[in-house]
């Protein structure tokens, strides 16, 4: 009796040992997970079929295949079809190749961001300008949802994939001028004001929409207040004479070409566009030496299709 159970003992233990070894070699036959990529995502949801027909034919479909990661604000169908009729071509066929590459990019982030890591400010997209190495900016605020650029709003967010995330947008986002970077942005809102005011003989947004480029040098919302607090007549920026504000707001801008901060140098005399009146560039501050008094440059490279923004902390004035 004794014997029949180590002999029994004996069976069980090498049928054991068998059952496990056979799983092993089973899990070995297994085929490996598929991957899903940005591209398969968006290929597997027919409310992104002109999204994915425009990536196709701008041949960006093998780099969002890839390893990224990639953070993709992907517009939908009518998001899509609402920007090529307002561009007249109506569909993906007619829109030049150059066209889509340069939005479709504008759309795109490097690095994988979750709606809970994204934060207000400006973010470097993958759409190349042409001036070096500089790629367009977006700015994005998180105070209420996810809007970008002031216009295009994130309805579904953290579409999580292997090669990075998608956030689904209800609007094309198209490539920014200066005008649209200051306009998204609260911070330049006194700025905006300024230079809209409907009694200046200059159309600013029409001109700092142009070819360019242009580089800005734009004083925030506290800088303006600083400068209608210097003038006890001064309650707000329709109470500064029309033609001093269009002055200094001539005096911020240069058409020099795209300066980015890398660019500018120790002692360089920047020409404006206030009847060719210049400041000087002092980079231990980094400051700005005016005609009248001085700014420092808190904020560098806001890279637009047509120029660049360095935002500073006070409004200069011409001699």
């Amino acid at each position: 009796m004794k014997k029949s159970f180590l002999w029994l003992t004996s069976l069980l233990l090498f049928s054991s040992f068998t059952l496990l070894f056979t799983a092993c070699d089973d899990d070995d036959d297994m085929p490996e997970p598929v991957s899903q990529t940005i591209v398969d995502f968006a290929s597997a949801d027919p409310n992104f079929s002109i999204l994915v027909d425009a990536v196709v034919k701008a041949e960006l479909d093998g780099v969002l295949s890839g390893d990224g990661p990639f953070t993709v604000f992907a517009p939908t169908n009518d998001a899509f079809q609402a920007f090529l009729d307002a561009a007249g071509t109506n569909t993906i066929a007619n829109t030049p190749k150059d066209v889509l590459v340069a939005v479709l990019t504008n759309h795109v982030l490097s690095g994988k961001a979750l709606s809970s890591g994204l934060s207000t400010g400006y973010y470097s997209t993958l759409s190349a300008t042409g001036f070096g190495d500089a790629t367009t900016s977006l700015f994005i605020e998180v105070n209420n949802g996810v809007k970008i650029n002031g216009t295009s709003t994130v309805i579904s967010a953290d579409n999580e994939v292997d090669n990075g995330v998608i956030h689904a947008v209800d609007e094309v986002i198209g490539l920014p001028t200066v005008v649209t970077l200051a306009v998204a942005n609260p911070n330049f809102s006194s700025l905006v004001a300024a230079l809209t005011r409907p009694d200046l003989t200059i159309d600013f947004v029409s001109v700092l929409s142009g070819a360019g480029p242009f580089t800005v040098f734009a004083p925030t919302n506290d800088a303006f207040q600083a400068l209608l607090d210097s003038n006890p007549s001064w309650n707000s920026l329709n109470d500064v004479p029309v033609d001093l504000l269009q002055a200094v707001l001539l005096y911020h801008v240069t058409d020099a070409g795209n300066v980015r901060a890398a660019d500018l140098t120790n002692g360089q005399q920047v020409t404006t566009l206030s009847n060719g009146e210049t400041f000087t560039i002092n980079l231990d501050g980094p400051t700005i030496v005016a005609g009248s008094n001085s700014a420092k440059i808190i904020a560098t490279d806001v890279q637009a299709a047509n120029g660049v923004i360095h935002a500073i902390d006070t409004v200069i004035l011409p001699e």
